[in-house]
């Protein structure tokens, strides 16, 4: 399954460039653009973390003031759900 999200975070100023380096640090997450503590993320779900989590964890990175999610995108790759991957533990 391909799930990807557009998300903008906005961060102090001046602890921008910190606050992409925690972003890329991680698995799955991706800086496109910044500018004036605007910070521009896709974010896609890994083999250990789905992206909502990753979104979530965002937020508790120090200097982020707040992250919003602006786009959202899920599909079945091959059309059977049957087969994909599930992180959801029972």
């Amino acid at each position: 399954m391909l799930n990807i999200c557009g998300c903008l975070v906005l961060s102090m100023p001046d602890r921008t460039a910190e606050v992409i380096a925690a972003i890329e640090a991680a698995e799955g997450r991706e800086v496109h653009a910044h500018e004036d503590g605007r910070i521009v993320v896709t974010v896609e779900d890994t083999a250990l973390m789905r992206a909502s989590d990753s979104i979530m964890d965002m937020h508790q990175i120090p200097g982020v003031l707040t992250v919003t999610l602006t786009y959202h995108h899920f599909e079945e790759l091959d059309g059977n759900a049957g087969d994909a991957p599930s992180l959801i533990q029972h």
